[in-house]
């Protein structure tokens, strides 16, 4: 569904991307892992079309996203949940729910959309009038989900959508996402927590200083000494 090959992208004269390639298959959860700075929210970006590529390849479904707009690639069925939730706090939750069906391709369904946000997130309903900015971080992680699913998405990025939510609530998003992915919506997931990733996704790929350095299964990098190492602390 998605390939990544020796991706570049620089943000004014630094590099922040020099050499990232990943690959993301129909249907499966892939973690994207790193340390803080390693590139993981611009690989997000660049994939959904908010940072242009200076080298390298970007394809989804066979086609080539190299200067495409973010609004064409959403409306290709690419959503992206960003790090630090990014709504309008002003408006109201179904307010911030709709925007996430701007394009042409998806409002005349909004209102089924918004039925099944409610249904997965039964609280959204009970505060679809209130503002966005009065809920709780948790609360507010599930609007930014809600906004992405939408668009009718088949493929989701979220970018470390656990920050600053509340334990409790986390493992009621966990369970919101797997249901998604039953669904048959595909996911690319940055996250922090190793240990929580590790447990969500089939496989992962781990970046340094915007360069891939590790793939594989949960199990095979769980066994890797220097991923071992460098993310979990063991010898």
């Amino acid at each position: 569904m998605l390939e990544l090959a020796n991706l570049a992208v620089d943000h004014g004269s630094q590099r922040a991307l020099w050499d990232v390639s990943l690959e993301v298959r129909e249907k499966e959860l892939v973690g994207l892992l790193g340390a803080n700075g390693a590139g993981k929210s611009t690989t997000l970006g660049a994939i959904i079309g908010l940072y242009p590529t200076v080298g390298g390849t970007v394809r989804y479904r066979g086609e080539d996203l190299a200067g495409r707009p973010t609004s064409r690639n959403v409306a290709a069925g690419i959503a992206l949940v960003p790090e630090g939730r990014r709504l309008f706090g002003d408006m109201t939750v179904a307010e911030n729910l709709a925007m996430g069906a701007y394009a042409p391709a998806t409002r005349a369904g909004l209102a089924g959309a918004l039925e099944q946000v409610y249904a997965l997130f039964p609280i959204l309903a009970e505060k679809q009038r209130q503002k966005a900015g009065e809920l709780s971080g948790g609360q507010q992680q599930m609007v930014a989900i809600g906004r992405a699913l939408a668009s009718n998405p088949r493929l989701l990025l979220l970018d470390e959508p656990f920050i600053g939510v509340a334990p409790l609530l986390v493992e009621d998003i966990l369970r919101v996402l797997r249901q998604i992915a039953a669904g048959g919506v595909t996911m690319l997931l940055v996250e922090q927590n190793i240990h929580r990733a590790l447990d969500f996704v089939q496989r992962a790929y781990v970046i340094e200083n915007g360069r891939t350095v590790l793939e594989g299964t949960r199990e095979a990098l769980i066994s890797n000494p220097e991923f071992n190492n460098k993310f979990l602390g063991l010898d």
